[in-house]
């Protein structure tokens, strides 16, 4: 049975399909390059985070139980604290005495209080900012596990867009992020439950009509995108909030289509079926490129060029390769629990 034939009813299914995988690991990319202040910068913020999200509301249970809350806590929160503490410590004694860390002379208390707050910016998490989007994915995943339950269907469509609309409404009235960012989870469930609920459609358009649509979701991106603020997530700043639902929407339908039509990016699989832990350690790979330029070239100050922000992403992921074949063997655990290859 090929691949595209598997039915979605039972989303355990959808790790068979190897798009998904490439989707991840472009999608991990993104976030990666993202982090190096590339020119396109405010263009792939616009989509990037609302892709993951969607990719997550995909392996949504159908039906979730106790048992899937348990399971999920397992691959995302047991994981999340592992390697905030891993992370933490070496920024307690080393990191945080180079670099702009040492300028900035930050509080260990806070940082290490950001752990179990997972919000906070550089105060807070100057150990790893990334792995916010642990907890608050799983924040996600609880509150639509409980909305999910109601079963009319009026009101469930009504509770779905009135928990996003609270969202958005919260950081108008107050400037102050929840912790495991429960705020941002709220409006997270738009790009969630479109996942969930479409997913099975998405994955029976022919490719025919894929083409057509990520053609046409591609260039309303490109068009409109610019017209918002630069998004961000993390601090739960969305500008236009219709600008940001469409073209987060639009953005990744774009993706989504273009690597279900194109199936043939194989490196990608690899490195999406490790994105928690490029999320985890891809800034101390990158502190340690700029160790040794510091070394090699005595440098000191790093204004990288764009094609040296993308050549260096790309290196950033190339580095890891070897750590997820470690722990994929030794410590699954670091990334999410089971074997992946």
């Amino acid at each position: 049975m090929s691949n595209e034939s598997i039915s979605i009813k039972d989303n355990s299914n959808i790790q068979r399909l190897d798009w998904i995988d490439q989707v991840k690991g472009f999608t991990i990319f993104l976030v990666v390059y993202g982090h190096n202040f590339p020119i396109c910068e405010k263009y792939i913020y616009s989509f990037h985070m609302p892709l993951f999200i969607m990719i997550a509301g995909f392996f949504h249970p159908v039906i979730s139980t106790f048992d899937s809350i348990k399971k999920r806590f397992q691959s995302i929160i047991i994981p999340y604290f592992i390697w905030s503490f891993c992370l933490y410590l070496f920024w307690f004694f080393l990191s945080r005495n180079y670099g702009d860390s040492a300028k900035l002379n930050l509080s260990t208390v806070k940082n290490f209080i950001g752990v179990f707050y997972a919000q906070g910016d550089r105060e807070y998490m100057d150990w790893c900012i990334p792995v916010w989007f642990l907890p608050a994915i799983f924040c996600t995943f609880l509150l639509f596990h409980f909305i999910k339950k109601i079963k009319n269907t009026t009101l469930l469509s009504i509770v779905l867009m009135i928990v996003p609309l609270i969202g958005f409404a919260y950081i108008r009235m107050f400037n102050f992020i929840l912790p495991w960012s429960i705020n941002i989870a709220m409006v997270a469930l738009i790009f969630y439950s479109f996942g969930f609920y479409l997913f099975e459609k998405i994955s029976k358009v022919s490719k025919k009509n894929a083409i057509i649509i990520l053609i046409f979701m591609g260039l309303y991106n490109l068009l409109f995108y610019n017209y918002n603020i630069k998004i961000d997530m993390y601090r739960a700043h969305y500008g236009n909030e219709l600008y940001f639902i469409f073209n987060g929407i639009s953005g990744s339908l774009f993706v989504l289509f273009f690597f279900k039509t194109f199936p043939v990016f194989k490196f990608l699989e690899l490195i999406g079926k490790f994105s928690l832990t490029i999320l985890a350690i891809q800034l101390v790979v990158m502190t340690f490129i700029k160790f040794v330029l510091m070394i090699l070239f005595h440098q000191t100050e790093f204004h990288f060029t764009e094609l040296e922000r993308f050549f260096y992403s790309i290196l950033q992921i190339l580095l890891m390769i070897p750590g997820f074949f470690f722990i994929n063997k030794y410590i699954p655990i670091l990334n999410g629990g089971y074997k992946k290859i």
